[in-house]
């Protein structure tokens, strides 16, 4: 039967069908069925003549623009396959019905040469980083090369030679349908609801393994890199924005643990938390990943339509598949479209991106790509033909199982130790807040754009507080003047910009509140312009501090605070007060970390980041100060 069934279907231009092979599974399933493309996520038909029914969906970048973040519309369609039959087909008959023909590639490259990706490396970070647009930005280039072979019968090669040589990818796929091929191999489950219960994957760093394999001693030099600790606590931080939307208890973590493949190895956390929204509607509030976009998220997209040149199709998008449950509704499991091929017109094409930081090394950033086109191209055993580029393989992985460096002792010791530096908030168990300190009172919370307000609220909530977010751009004054409490929060960019709209509409809240003394809390870049509605000046860091965790004064307490900001309010060193306000500040620098005074309180950091280990203790604090 499965001879017969995927050589029927591999003939047959028109059939759309997919193949899944999910980590540690004995069988591969095949779905097949009749396609329809649909504007929005709302428009998946989950049912059908009132029947509810199976649908696996190809999520383009593109839909972002449901959340009105800025997209390249190069017309991707999302992709839906209705589902008639859902088949369960032993792996190794399968396997021995696939094609095993190694097929060339012609005129292979990147898009992008390597001096002129490491310019977009060097111009992210300084323009980008460097100007508080974000904490991290994940910019791609695309590997391609001609393919003369009949396509559908390549792509079940590839799947084949995925099936064969990588290990530990979450879903090996092969999406056939007219005129859109992908095959692929991803690590990471962006999303997945199942009975009341979402969890996301957040995976970040990646160490190529050198030649023979991964050591105990390289992996240990990988997993003490400042750079790929940060990176993976930002992506964290951001992802725990996108559960706190949809999750009623705001999620939490577990992990962090090692994601071990056949050529790389990347570190990760898991996020659970309870949610009973709609599974399209818990996909559009987490679209997309900042593993593969960036932080803030409304900001990443506006930064990658600046820095890539061509749309990005299905990269960093997510295959969904939505299957019925026993409660009427469906469950979802939607990993990421990473470390995927994508074949149209006989052109290949391998998007990989590199996650750029304020650590980040140019040349470095340039290496990872590499190694990503390498670990994707290697795996699926392609040989690029009559070019001069490097061929992007890698004769030396493994593909026998590696050592799971992830028991040793001093490997899994040095990764626990990463969660001593956590809030332990997000990591236990929180109860409702019914008696927590302010029960009883509420909150209006202002959104600049950063979802980092929807893990304040959940604060909120535990410390008794009924908290409604608005955004910026929506808020009334009546509302601001009516609220009891006032949380004016973060968001990217210049605080001294006061011709861009959303920091006008900022200082116009927090001018309102000072002006009647109603009590007022500012968060990063709305403490900065309290600080400059009192005098005080705004200035650039010698160099950001996205993702920075400090210790600091906050009102003779120190506090251990996560910080994403790029500039600071600034008073001369030793300075206590400045005209009505409290200032708790660097005692060297007089970088302001905290202000008070009547009716208002402020803070630099984030107290909401898993960074701040004193986050909720001092939230409480600075809460009290602006009800007092």
């Amino acid at each position: 039967m499965t001879v017969n069934l995927l050589a029927e279907l591999a003939r047959d231009s028109e059939a759309s069908f997919v193949l899944i092979a999910r980590d540690g599974a004995e069988t591969i399933e095949l779905l097949t069925g009749d396609v329809t493309d649909v504007d929005l996520l709302a428009d998946i038909p989950l049912t059908v003549d009132g029947e509810p029914r199976e649908v696996f969906a190809m999520v383009p970048y593109r839909q972002v623009r449901e959340r009105g973040f800025e997209a390249q519309d190069d017309g991707t369609p999302l992709r839906c396959l209705l589902v008639d039959e859902h088949h369960h087909l032993p792996l190794a008959e399968t396997l021995a019905a696939l094609p095993a023909e190694t097929v060339p590639l012609h005129d292979a490259g990147f898009d992008i040469t390597d001096e002129d990706y490491a310019e977009i490396v060097t111009r992210v970070i300084r323009d980008e980083i460097g100007r508080g647009e974000g904490a991290n930005f994940v910019i791609r280039r695309d590997y391609t090369a001609r393919v003369t072979a009949d396509e559908r019968t390549t792509a079940l090669g590839w799947f084949r030679a995925l099936l064969e040589h990588e290990r530990g990818a979450y879903w090996t796929f092969a999406v056939i349908t007219p005129g859109h091929i992908a095959v692929g191999a991803s690590p990471e489950a962006h999303v997945v609801a199942r009975d009341g219960i979402v969890t996301m994957n957040p995976i970040s760093g990646t160490f190529r393994h050198p030649a023979g394999g991964a050591t105990k001693e390289t992996l240990v030099e990988f997993l003490s890199s400042t750079k790929e600790t940060e990176e993976l606590f930002m992506v964290v931080d951001e992802e725990l924005k996108m559960m706190s939307a949809v999750c009623s208890d705001g999620g939490r973590i577990t992990g962090p643990h090692l994601k071990q493949m056949s050529r790389l190895t990347h570190t990760e956390y898991m996020l659970r938390g309870r949610s009973r929204l709609d599974p399209r509607d818990i996909l559009r509030e987490t679209m997309f990943a900042p593993t593969v976009t960036g932080s803030p998220m409304q900001n990443a997209c506006a930064v990658i339509r600046r820095h890539e040149s061509e749309p990005r199709g299905y990269y960093s998008g997510v295959a969904a598949l939505f299957t019925p449950n026993a409660d009427g509704g469906h469950d979802l499991d939607a990993p990421i479209l990473i470390r995927t091929v994508y074949l149209e017109k006989g052109r290949l094409r391998v998007p990989v991106g590199a996650t750029l930081v304020r650590h980040s090394d140019p040349h470095g950033e340039v290496s990872e790509t590499h190694g990503k086109a390498a670990g994707v191209l290697g795996a699926i055993g392609a040989i690029p033909r009559d070019t001069a580029t490097v061929a992007p393989s890698d004769p030396d992985a493994p593909d026998s199982p590696a050592i799971n460096l992830a028991q040793d002792r001093e490997v899994s010791e040095l990764l626990s130790s990463r969660n001593d530096r956590l809030a332990e908030f997000w990591l236990n168990p929180q109860d409702d807040g019914a008696d927590g300190a302010f029960a009883g009172r509420s909150a209006l919370v202002v959104d600049a754009e950063d979802r980092f307000t929807t893990m304040l609220a959940h604060q909120l909530h535990h410390l008794g507080l009924d908290a409604r977010i608005v955004p910026w751009s929506d808020v009334t004054d009546a509302e601001i003047d009516a609220a009891e409490l006032v949380v004016a929060g973060p968001g990217p960019g210049d605080p001294r910009d006061a011709g861009t709209p959303r920091i006008a509409r900022m200082r116009e809240v927090v001018a309102r509140r000072r002006a009647t003394g109603a009590p007022l809390l500012a968060v990063c870049l709305s403490h900065q312009i309290l600080a400059d509605s009192l005098g005080i000046g705004l200035v650039p860091l010698d160099a950001p501090h996205q993702g920075l965790q400090k210790v600091v004064p906050v009102f003779d307490e120190d506090a251990s605070i996560g910080f994403y900001n790029t500039f600071t309010a600034r008073v001369p060193a030793g300075s206590i007060a400045i005209g009505e306000a409290q200032v708790s500040a660097d005692p060297v620098t007089g970088d302001v970390y905290a202000l008070r005074g009547p009716g208002f309180a402020s803070v630099q950091g984030h107290l909401e980041s898993i960074l701040s280990r004193d986050g909720i203790r001092t939230l409480e604090r600075l809460i009290g100060a602006a009800l007092a």
